[in-house]
């Protein structure tokens, strides 16, 4: 038995500019944060020379071709598994959440089934084949945050150039920062869940054409995740709040499903009890809420956000990226 864990993301600064139609273009830069809720994925050999999944349902296949779930098939193809393992997955969070959990689910599934092969992969390896699986072999309209973040864990910084490379730099963040930044956001579930891959979709189209100056603004948002760098590495973080108001003054123009107008209604609750900025995770279109605060203000927004039916959600960074967290493995 394999026990492999990956971490999903709050996209701190500069989401959306890693997304192909933008970053191939101009290049991309994200930061982003790693939280302690996870992806799990259970590996086991079976006896038979079947292959079983579970998740949301259960498949029993005789051969990969046979796979419904489009990850677990192409990651069993990919790393050349074709029978008698038995797979299982877990999440902290739901799916189409906002919180990068399709590229938590892959770099989960491809580090378990490395590891079954008793193989050795290193971490931009690893991020590397999970953006391949999705992004090259599934078509999937998206960018590379989601697979790299997964990998590498705490709050990171990727610049991603025109040509597909990606580089990672943590931020040197103090700890007093650090735990100062974890007490000031305050995260609250939507309730609704959306496939980013429709909001994602839009958003490229509009990039492409440049709709309504569209490129102007990615330019902007990718300002804001340099200024995110500046912010955090300095500790000034009540500007952080501020720019996370201008990010979503900006997002919100980019796609017209980004929000509706019951998110609209709950982001001004929440503005209007003393929260100075926030955002919806992800692509947007539903999911998780990330808001900051002031500590004085804290219980008012909380308080505002669960009147409204939000659901908060207590977490800490991650700062262990992909990991397997139990090998009990025999041949």
């Amino acid at each position: 038995m394999i026990v492999s864990r990956a971490p999903v993301r709050f996209s701190l600064g500069g989401g959306g500019t890693d997304l192909p139609s933008y970053a191939r273009e101009h290049g991309g830069y994200v930061v982003a944060g790693a939280v302690d809720k996870y992806v799990f994925i259970c590996a086991a050999k079976r006896f038979y020379d079947t292959i079983r999944l579970a998740y949301s349902k259960m498949e029993l296949v005789e051969s990969v071709d046979q796979i419904e779930h489009r990850i677990y098939r192409e990651a069993l193809r990919f790393t050349r598994i074709e029978r008698g393992i038995e797979l299982q997955s877990f999440a902290d969070v739901p799916a189409n959440s906002g919180l990068g959990s399709s590229g938590t689910f892959t770099v989960a599934l491809l580090n378990a089934l490395h590891a079954y092969k008793r193989e050795f992969v290193p971490t931009k390896q690893l991020a590397e084949e999970a953006c391949h699986v999705e992004i090259e072999l599934l078509k999937q309209p998206i960018g590379k945050q989601d697979q790299f973040i997964a990998a590498y864990g705490g709050i990171t910084a990727f610049t991603f150039d025109k040509d597909g490379t990606v580089h990672a730099e943590r931020v040197p963040m103090r700890n007093e920062v650090i735990d100062d930044l974890e007490s000031s956001l305050l995260v609250f579930y939507s309730g609704v869940e959306r496939a980013a891959s429709a909001v994602l979709s839009e958003q490229a189209k509009t990039i492409s054409s440049n709709k309504d100056d569209a490129v102007a603004r990615m330019h902007k948002i990718k300002e804001l995740g340099h200024e995110t760098h500046r912010i955090l590495v300095n500790g000034a973080l009540d500007e952080y709040g501020e720019l996370l108001h201008e990010h979503w003054t900006m997002k919100r123009r980019l796609t017209s499903n980004m929000a509706n107008g019951a998110l609209d209604e709950h982001y001004e609750a929440a503005r209007k009890a003393g929260a100075l900025g926030g955002k919806l995770m992800g692509a947007g279109g539903g999911g998780f809420f990330l808001f900051y605060a002031r500590h004085a203000d804290r219980r008012r927004v909380h308080e505002a956000m669960v009147a409204r039916g939000l659901r908060p959600m207590r977490f800490h960074f991650d700062f262990d990226g992909a990991r397997i967290a139990a090998n009990l493995h025999r041949s």
